[in-house]
């Protein structure tokens, strides 16, 4: 490919149709999981760390999205834990016991079912978690590069990544490095990882929707806040997940 944005938008192009077509019967079983969780009372939890939070964002609290769910990040150690601002950094994310504190800060019931994203699978609080998830008997869909999964140690104690714990895996298509187009003097640039985690998300959505509506069953969904009606429309679902669903800042 040609270092450009026509290069770059080919090999998007092209890992969009492969992530996107290849891995339907797995998003369907994602979609089966979320579902399930939702007919028994339950919330997604979506979570990731550095550029996987965009997932989580992706997932809860978005126009066309399902109401029942919440977003876990980093910062909730500071938002809702009350540990100082200072905490924050780019190794957090590679510290076990983090997941622990990040798990209990939650507002987590039996039903509910999580959404990992992690690119590389392999950092120490997202294997916690996904460990402590399974632990307490969740579902557990993980959105990765199985490619760079593979290709990297685990900086986890116990030597296993994200993939290792999930109900469902679904490999979000991204290269070694995530990045696509190689650059001359080495290294590459056009990371991919974001953009197809968004479209695996909302591929769970729609078809958590389309089972709902195909038994008849009016799906929870947001209408945009930017709409007229927006905002009471939401407010009412809500309700429903009183101090169960947070949107951070």
């Amino acid at each position: 490919m040609t270092l450009s944005a026509a290069g770059y938008l080919a090999v998007v192009t092209e890992t969009i149709e492969r992530v996107a077509t290849g891995q339907r019967d797995e998003v369907g079983r994602a979609a089966d999981l979320v579902t399930a969780a939702l007919r028994a009372d339950g919330v997604v939890h979506a979570f990731g760390t550095g550029h996987s939070e965009a997932l989580s964002m992706e997932i809860a609290g978005r126009a066309g999205g399902l109401v029942p769910t919440n977003r876990i990040a980093l910062r909730d150690l500071v938002l809702y834990g009350g540990e100082p601002a200072d905490i924050l950094g780019p190794t957090l994310e590679r510290d076990p016991s983090v997941a622990h504190r990040l798990y209990a800060l939650a507002p987590v019931r039996e039903p509910d079912v999580f959404v990992v994203a992690s690119n590389s699978g392999v950092n120490g609080a997202i294997v916690e978690f996904a460990a402590l998830v399974k632990e307490r008997g969740h579902g557990l869909v993980a959105i990765t590069s199985r490619e760079h999964s593979a290709g990297v140690g685990s900086r986890h104690p116990s030597g296993r990544k994200l993939a290792d714990f999930a109900d469902v895996v679904l490999d979000n298509g991204a290269p070694y490095g995530d990045a696509t187009l190689p650059l001359p003097g080495g290294g590459a640039v056009g990371a991919v990882s974001s953009i197809t985690a968004a479209l695996l998300a909302q591929q769970i959505v729609v078809e958590v929707v389309a089972r709902l509506v195909a038994a008849g069953e009016t799906p929870p969904v947001y209408l945009s806040a930017n709409i007229p009606a927006g905002d009471a429309h939401n407010h009412a679902l809500e309700a429903r997940y009183a101090g169960r669903i947070r949107r951070g800042a």
